[in-house]
């Protein structure tokens, strides 16, 4: 039996429900979408900061946005973005 890798026991904590956000991904058993939560790290927030305003979370929960974005990220073709020409 193969043991489920951490990022797979991270992605547990994320769910979609089509009734709750418009079925955008939440931390499960919260209104709080994971976008939401990679929105405030990419603003600067520190993990610290983020905790203290949702004290309800842990700090998987976080770590779990991050496993989410990067599997998404993961699957998606990234084509790039043409040049701007010199005009």
């Amino acid at each position: 039996m193969t043991t489920p890798n951490h990022e797979d026991v991270l992605l547990k904590r994320i769910t979609v429900n089509p009734r709750i956000f418009g079925g955008k991904p939440i931390i499960r058993g919260r209104r709080l979408a994971v976008e939401h939560v990679l929105a405030m790290l990419a603003a600067g927030d520190s993990h610290e900061t983020i905790l203290q305003g949702y004290p309800w979370m842990e700090p998987e929960d976080i770590q779990a946005c991050l496993a989410y974005a990067h599997r998404l990220v993961g699957h998606e073709r990234i084509e790039p973005l043409p040049l701007e020409s010199a005009s």
